[in-house]
């Protein structure tokens, strides 16, 4: 999406990689483009491209860790600066500017996933700044992408049983006017690929009532504390349904 500004001038930001998605050590290309009715004057063209970690408070935290959230700045992974034009002069209609950044980190800092949590987030934007002279509006175009770890070592297998009975239920008051059943089952593994589906089964032993349902929610807990104390958030991600009313014991 484009900013346009009131002399109907706009500047995009435009990444070579559709997917938006790129690994440290590869390179960050693509073109500013700029769109504009008649010739604009400007006073140069600047990129930047920013990684940073930074705390948020959430509605649940208030007060919480208040506190150690203003004591902590964002800690920056990267910082680059690009003059992609100088003050000058760019005809009308479509204008390409290609940029390219190198994707390392800063110093001694490490390059974390982009992750948008409820307390943490890893960001990484590009922001085009097209400065105009005195009395036109600055533009200013901001756009994300995606940092990933590049696949590596395959990850150690990890499977879990479990078992559900109205026992080992939690946040239940009156467990005793739950119908009496028993489910087991197994995860594959507890470290997971996220781009690769996640497995496992379950198993209903018995059930006093008839089953109508059985989903499978997968759940994101985010916990965030310091010496004042901590806060859990947590999150649904997926609800799916993997029986019906149909279900018989032993399935």
């Amino acid at each position: 999406m484009s900013v346009y500004g009131a002399s109907g001038t706009s500047v995009d930001i435009r990444l070579k990689k559709v997917s938006k998605i790129y690994h440290e050590g590869e390179n960050v290309s693509g073109v500013v483009v700029v769109h504009s009715k008649n010739e604009i004057k400007h006073d140069g063209i600047t990129l930047s491209m920013d990684g940073s970690v930074s705390l948020q408070l959430s509605t649940k935290s208030t007060g919480v860790f208040e506190a150690f959230y203003n004591s902590v700045k964002p800690i920056q992974l990267l910082s680059y600066c690009l003059d992609v034009c100088k003050a000058g002069k760019l005809p009308p209609g479509k204008t390409e500017i290609p940029f390219e950044f190198p994707l390392r980190a800063k110093g001694s800092k490490t390059l974390y996933e982009t992750y948008h949590g409820v307390f943490v987030n890893v960001q990484y934007l590009l922001k085009c700044d097209l400065k105009r002279p005195i009395l036109n509006k600055d533009l200013q175009k901001v756009a994300e992408f995606i940092v990933e770890y590049a696949d590596g070592e395959k990850a150690v297998t990890k499977p879990v049983e479990f078992k559900i009975t109205p026992e080992s239920l939690q946040n239940v008051k009156e467990k005793s006017k739950i119908p009496r059943f028993a489910v087991h089952g197994k995860l594959d593994s507890t470290i997971c690929n996220i781009c690769k589906p996640f497995t496992g089964e379950i198993v209903v032993e018995r059930c006093e009532a008839p089953v109508k349902s059985i989903e499978l929610q997968l759940v994101r807990v985010e916990t965030c504390g310091c010496a004042e104390g901590y806060a859990r958030d947590a999150t649904e991600i997926q609800n799916i349904q993997i029986g019906r009313a149909s279900c018989r014991e032993r399935v």
